[in-house]
Parts: structure tokens; sequence; C-alpha cells
């Protein structure tokens, strides 16, 4: 499987690293450690240097209980910073939005990819998406960030979430997107309780086998605290675990924070993999 976009191309025979960027001063990781224009800037190169071959940009944080981003807010973080790195780097720009605007707004200064976690339904999103036409990553969220936790409930998590992507996929294909262009996220921790993402990881080659490729963002979340009773500063090689599984079960894009030891684990793998 391949994704074009912008004249380039990116090969997910393997799978690919894409190292966040929460341009935000509230991101449940960071912190907002890295909201200033320079230190963002020193970050992508890092995450870069270290084996990421797709950077996110996001303007608004999606954590459990996370205040809205009015579109003016997220317009002056997210545009400048794409500039920025495309400016500066070689790599693919993946920008981390539902509004419509913030998509044209990033396209017209280069990002190559929608990461999209509302699924391309907030409005306009699906028009502009189809016009833009680069790579789209839909995934799935039950409810709305800041009530999202409050009571997730499935017939079957995996089942249900298949099916929410397919009808999401069929929509985009109707607005006239390519089928090579769209990658799928079952959205770890997102409206889904501990033993939701823990099946879905599971099983995550059930959604694998539907044919699109598939991006997996579990890095630090609550699902690895959850387990192994860490702060988010101390879920390092919990979420390295959980993206290596995610990749061994067919994952296409891993989404993490941890770029230099997710590599490394990928490496590994793969070395395992063509032993002779």
């Amino acid at each position: 499987m391949k994704l074009n976009a912008n004249n380039k191309v990116l090969d997910l025979t393997e799978p690919q690293v894409m190292g966040i960027l929460n341009f935000t001063p509230d991101s449940f990781s960071d912190s907002g450690k890295f909201f200033s224009l320079d230190k963002a800037l020193y970050q992508a190169e890092k995450m870069l240097a270290e084996g990421a071959t797709i950077i996110d940009i996001g303007g608004e944080s999606t954590r459990p209980m996370a205040e809205e981003v009015s579109l003016e807010q997220e317009l002056a973080r997210v545009v400048p910073l794409v500039e920025a790195v495309r400016q500066r780097f070689d790599c693919w720009i993946s920008v981390d939005t539902s509004k419509a605007e913030v998509m044209r707004e990033s396209a017209a200064v280069g990002m190559d990819l929608i990461n999209d976690i509302r699924a391309l339904q907030e409005p306009a999103a699906l028009e502009m998406a189809a016009a833009l036409n680069l790579p789209v990553c839909l995934m799935h969220m039950q409810g709305q960030p800041r009530t999202m936790q409050s009571n997730p409930h499935y017939e079957d998590v995996v089942m249900d979430v298949i099916e929410f992507l397919q009808n999401r996929t069929a929509l985009c294909l109707q607005a006239g997107m390519k089928r090579e262009q769209i990658i799928w996220d079952p959205g770890f921790g997102f409206g889904k309780t501990v033993e939701h993402n823990y099946k879905l990881l599971q099983q995550l080659s059930r959604l694998c086998a539907q044919g699109f490729p598939v991006l997996a963002g579990l890095s630090r979340k609550s699902m690895i605290g959850a387990v192994l009773d860490k702060p988010v500063e101390e879920r390092l090689i919990g979420s390295v675990t959980g993206a290596l599984i995610a990749a061994i079960n067919g994952a296409s894009i891993l989404r993490v924070h941890d770029v230099a030891e997710t590599a490394q684990a990928l490496k590994i793998w793969q070395a395992t993999k063509v032993a002779k």
C-alpha cells in the first residue's frame, strides 16, 4: 500500500512512524512543552532524525474534558507551523483537525495528510477533504472529547468500529475521494473503556483485513496507565510495547510521542522477520 500527496509517495509496506507535535498549551501528554515555534521546530527535527517519516501537527487538545478551540485559535496555531515545517524539512506533514477551514489553509502551505478524529463529520469537512484530494485518516470516536469517556458502550466494539469506518468510507467515496487515499484509525481512548481498547488492539488484524491502511495511536494513553498504574511521563515502555503489538497485528502507521524508542523496537521486529 502507498499514499500519494504533493508529488510524494509514502510506502506502507513496512510500518511508518508518525511523530506527534501538539502545538497547544494544554496537551494531555507534553503539557505545552513545545508551544513556541522554535521549540516545535526543534522537536520536529529531533523526531525526524530519530526515524519519523510523518509529523502530525495538532492545534486542539482532544484529551477527555478538553475545552474546544475556536477556528481562529486553531488557524493561528497550526498554519504557521505547517508552513515552517514544510520550508525546513522534506517529510510528510499530517494535520490533526476536524475543521474544513483549517484543512484548506494547511493544504495551501504544505499539508500532505488530513488526520480527523471526527471522521469528516464536521460542517463542510467531507466536501473540503474531497476537494483537496489528499490522503485522509478517518478515526472512530464515540461521543465528543469532552464527554466521550463518561459511559462508553458497545455490542461488539471491534465490529462496531469496523461498521462505522465502513460507513464513513462509503460517504467519502461518494464524495469523490479515492479509496487508496483513505486510512482507518480505531480511535484508541476515544469513547472506549480499558477493555474496549485492548480488545481492539488484540483484534486489530480484523480492521487491517478490510483493505485500508490502519493508523494506531495509543502512545501514553490511559489504556497504558491503567494496566501499569503509571503516570503519563512513565508510560514509555508500555507505549512502545503497544505500538509494536499494533505493528505485528498489521498497523501501517504508528502515531507516537517516543519516536526513537518505537523505531528501535520496529527494527528488532523487522530483523526477526527476515532472519534466515
